[in-house]
């Protein structure tokens, strides 16, 4: 297969350096970003290029490709965004892979990823295969969601003291959760205070969520016994049963069995202990008439993950069938580091000890994005090894880099800043509803409001409108580049403060 490969000046080293076997074709513009179709058309055209078999674009070209492939003839495509990438694009173009005209190619190699990952959980969601695994002791429904070691791992969400919280305000949390990944809404009560009542509101919330696409179960959180009896009728799924009210509640729903008696404040702590003693709880709740028992070691935070990961294996050396949750959420919360990483490594333990249910939740501004953060995890965990597969969860940190050095021939000066002359127009940046917002100020009184999500756009609107000198110009791009992360990594944005504090 004969590719040409388009670039600009700038990057024409690393395309030539990275995308051997090809031929290169410059454009005579330094970056490969300025290029657009009709300029790489007009070229392509000049030099007469013919007698190839596909001709690939930088991946940040914007527009279309089939605007050259119209006007040369050959099949055009969008490449990688980097030249690294370059020769994994040839590897897989060669082995057949689509590339797009308008989407660049690294793009596409996620698009294709996660297709593969729907397309494994589809095949669970057919009428046929759930009726036949529902045959079997160890799946079952919570709700209408099948659950259990022949379906996909699911994530509960919890909404943490429901109760405070209004109608309004907790239906947002429910769908924000939803829209994140997670397959059941968890209501968890408030420790120390009594709301029975609160679990009528159950039926109201699954009808508005029905209303809104979203037809999910919802489990209900509380060790009360008054709570618990009040939402038999009305939740899916019961967490947090354990010995001290173990005989208040019995219910052919699933329950989460927990290895503790609350009320006696006894938790073994010895794995062994812990894994013998839920052994009893089970054996009791299945005499009793439990229909359903779904059993949680506990994960403690660190400095106590280890041993409860090794009480999950035991429980799961001994149990092979039996359907298990773990409470991710206060392993991240309980950790000042970023919460990317350590959901990526705790859906790895999951997969490996076979547990379907995992707990967690967005109660901190660390933690923000946990859920979404969590389905990413999973969805890796379907492939043997979690590593090359086209999508990832590397948010800040790069899985390849590449510095380039260019040739110095022009006068070396140092920088140096120089006095801020004060103008009349002055601008005060801030976040809402996931948009960049700036008003315009005169003094104390508010000219024009600009709101947009793209930096761009936004300074382009304020040069409309004011003029300001180009120091002022460079300070609001600066800005709006740092509000725009803030908005990408779910960040607070406080305006001229730093978005990260030094560390490497």
């Amino acid at each position: 297969m004969k590719i040409l490969l388009v670039t600009g000046i700038l990057a024409e080293p690393l395309v030539r350096r990275y995308g051997k076997g090809c031929d290169v074709f410059v454009c005579p513009v330094s970056v490969a970003a300025f290029l657009t179709p009709r300029m790489i058309a007009n070229c392509l055209k000049k030099a007469r290029i013919r007698d190839y078999d596909l001709i690939l674009i930088p991946g940040l070209v914007r527009g279309s490709a089939q605007e050259i492939e119209d006007a040369i003839g050959i099949p055009t495509f969008k490449g990688p965004r980097n030249a690294y990438d370059i020769p994994q694009v040839i590897e897989a173009v060669k082995k057949g892979f689509k590339l797009s005209r308008e989407i660049p190619a690294d793009d596409l190699f996620e698009v294709d990823a996660l297709k593969k990952v729907e397309d494994i959980k589809n095949r669970t969601k057919n009428k046929r295969y759930i009726e036949k695994a529902l045959k079997k002791p160890y799946n079952f429904l919570i709700g209408n969601l099948p659950v259990g070691l022949d379906f996909p791992q699911r994530i509960i969400a919890e909404i943490v003291d429901a109760p405070k919280l209004g109608f309004e305000e907790l239906f947002n949390k429910a769908l924000h959760y939803l829209k994140s990944g997670a397959d059941i809404i968890d209501l968890g009560m408030v420790s120390g205070e009594e709301s029975p009542e609160f679990a009528e509101i159950i039926p109201e919330l699954r009808e508005v969520l029905k209303s809104s696409g979203y037809e999910v179960p919802i489990s209900f959180d509380s060790l009360n016994p008054r709570e618990i009896e009040r939402a038999l009728d009305f939740a899916d799924l019961f967490l947090s049963v354990d010995e001290s009210n173990l005989e208040d509640m019995i219910t052919e729903k699933p329950v989460v069995l927990i290895p503790t008696n609350q009320e006696k404040g006894y938790f073994p702590v010895n794995p062994k202990e812990r894994v013998e003693f839920l052994e009893k709880l089970k054996e009791k709740a299945l005499s009793l008439g439990y229909k359903r028992v779904i059993a949680d070691l506990i994960l403690e935070h660190v400095p106590n993950l280890a041993r409860s990961i090794s009480a999950f294996q035991l429980y799961r050396e001994k149990h092979e069938e039996d359907v298990l949750l773990a409470g991710v959420g206060n392993v991240v919360e309980m950790i000042d580091a970023d919460s990317v990483g350590i959901n990526a490594l705790l859906a790895g333990v999951a997969k490996e000890l076979n547990i379907s249910l995992l707990l967690t939740t967005e109660v901190s501004p660390k933690c923000r994005g946990s859920v979404k953060e969590l389905r990413r995890a999973l969805d890796m965990m379907f492939f043997e090894i979690p590593k090359d597969l086209g999508f990832d969860l590397l948010l800040l940190k790069e899985k390849k880099s590449e510095s380039v050095a260019y040739e110095v021939k022009s006068p070396i000066v140092n920088a140096s800043e120089k006095g801020v002359k004060l103008e009349d127009i002055y601008f005060r940046i801030f976040l809402r509803d996931e948009k960049i917002w700036v008003i315009a100020h005169k003094g104390t009184k508010q000219l024009l409001t600009v709101v947009g999500e793209e930096p761009n756009a936004i300074i382009d609107t304020i040069l409309e409108h004011f003029e300001i000198s180009p120091r002022h110009a460079f300070y609001l791009g600066r800005e709006l580049e740092k509000a725009k992360t803030a908005l990408k990594l779910r960040r607070s944005y406080l305006q001229e403060d730093e978005l990260f504090k030094d560390f490497y």
